[in-house]
């Protein structure tokens, strides 16, 4: 009997199958956004058990645990590992329609050889037999079987970047690993945190950053160490897009009012944030940097199980703030001076995919090929239909040809077969189209288009 995931799983033509299996099946991976930590990477982590390298952390499957009425103890709470595992697999037959049951196949599966269906029948053996390999597998061994070129993890301009310097002087592994720049905690002046994290800053730097100019430097500093240690990209989590013309003398007023914990108001937020995005921008221009902007996300929604969990723990959904005017302004305010840099759009709303889409239109050119892309989709849209629907409307309003493809955006060792996921997606969309009869069945030109959304053209975009 043929196994669930089988070699030609999402390829539903002949076209689909020879574009997967020979354009897109063996090329390696770049990860350009990932949430890995350089410290387990560095000192090769190995996993107690499945539950840890599996369900510890990852707040997908935590939200469907609770949504099935599983309590707390079996999700983060106090029941053993093995506990809690067995809930997962009493769970995973119940989620039809859902990716996370076939990326729960296709990770046991790639890694671990295991084709069975996970259930509560089967869960049990399974975790033993995992268990057992897990003696072996460890953090670097899972990239490397996943073919990962370059891994770039999400870093706070205070950190010291100490364990990817250890890695890059790493002969015995073969992976990139690069720090990406991202300064959220620099924006979000309207945070109760916010002058505690300038005082950690300070204390990085070694001078005070009571005012706009020392805070402007000492973050012009960091980016140059972070650019020092092979840093070529920023992230910014922009949950809402914040935009208003400022003078300088007007932020550097801003800026002492939020230091000394005086109030602001909403129009004083606007322009902070969008002044600070300006200036990082045309940091990120001189260096030849990739921007991230991640927007709408709305976090944190239980105020109670924040302050019992913590973020990042699965409490969160997508925003529909408006995006197109400050994002347009945003843009338009680095390319009014030519410093606007290459630049990633994700929308976490699928209502703004056309929005972003169409808008970043306006600020191509310069003669870099896709040097505003659209970004996969991510988070609550890794899915089938929401990745299906963002390569569509990039190819309806953009050029689909010069798409950077797919990230992991998580913080799991296991999650590389969305690469796959994601690869066999594109081919089965692109060969649909050819189907129909609305692009000719003409392998040169499809077979490299899978290519270099694979692989080549974030390749050639971040210059790795």
């Amino acid at each position: 009997m043929k196994p669930f995931i089988h070699d030609d799983f999402l390829l539903q033509n002949e076209i689909a199958k020879n574009l997967y299996h020979r354009y897109a099946k063996n090329l390696p991976i770049i990860d350009y956004h990932c949430h890995l930590s350089p410290k387990e990477i560095f000192e090769d982590k190995k996993f107690n058990n499945l539950y840890d390298v599996w369900l510890s952390g990852d707040h997908y499957k935590w939200r469907l645990l609770r949504a099935n009425g599983v309590t707390e103890d079996f999700i983060t709470g106090n029941q053993s590992d093995e506990a809690k595992f067995l809930k997962w697999g009493e769970l995973v037959p119940q989620l039809v329609g859902n990716p996370l049951y076939h990326w729960t196949h296709f990770e046991l599966a790639r890694f671990f050889g295991i084709h069975e269906l996970l259930s509560a029948k089967t869960a049990p053996a399974i975790y033993k037999d995992v268990n057992q390999q897990l003696k072996t597998l460890t953090a670097r061994k899972l990239i490397e079987m996943s073919h990962v070129e370059t891994i770039c993890t999400t870093d706070d301009p205070t950190d010291s970047l100490e364990w990817h310097e250890k890695i890059a002087k790493d002969p015995t592994f073969k992976t990139t690993v690069l720090p990406a720049f991202r300064p959220d905690k620099a924006i979000n002046i309207d945070l109760s945190w916010f002058t505690d994290w300038v005082n950690q800053l300070s204390q990085i730097v070694g001078y005070k950053l009571s005012d706009l100019k020392a805070f402007k430097k000492a973050l012009t500093e960091r980016i140059t160490f972070f650019h020092d240690k092979g840093s070529r990209l920023s992230d910014h989590a922009l949950d809402v897009i914040m935009y208003q013309d400022a003078t300088e003398d007007e932020v550097a007023i801003i800026y002492e009012k939020a230091y000394y914990h005086q109030n602001l108001t909403t129009e004083e937020i606007k322009k902070y944030k969008g002044h600070l995005l300006v200036f990082l921008g045309k940091e990120y221009h001189k260096r030849g940097w990739v921007q991230q902007y991640h927007i709408g996300a709305h976090r944190d929604l239980s105020k109670r199980m924040l302050k019992e969990l913590g973020p990042d723990t699965g409490f969160d959904s997508i925003n529909d703030g408006p995006i197109a005017k400050p994002l347009a302004q945003l843009l338009d305010a680095l390319d009014s001076t030519g410093e606007l840099p290459k630049t990633i759009i994700y929308t976490l709303n699928p209502r703004d995919f056309e929005v972003a889409i169409t808008l970043m239109a306006a600020f191509q050119g310069g003669g870099i090929a896709g040097k505003i892309q659209f970004g996969s989709s991510w988070w609550f849209l890794d899915t089938i239909d929401g990745m299906t629907k963002q390569i569509k409307a990039l190819a309806n309003n953009g050029l689909i040809s010069q798409f950077i493809g797919m990230l992991t955006d998580s913080r799991s060792f296991l999650s590389y077969p969305r690469h796959e996921y994601f690869r066999r997606l594109l081919c089965h969309i692109i060969a649909s189209e050819v189907e129909l009869g609305l692009y000719p069945n003409d392998e040169a030109i499809l077979g490299k288009i899978v290519e270099d959304i694979s692989y080549y053209n974030a390749k050639k975009y971040f210059n790795f």
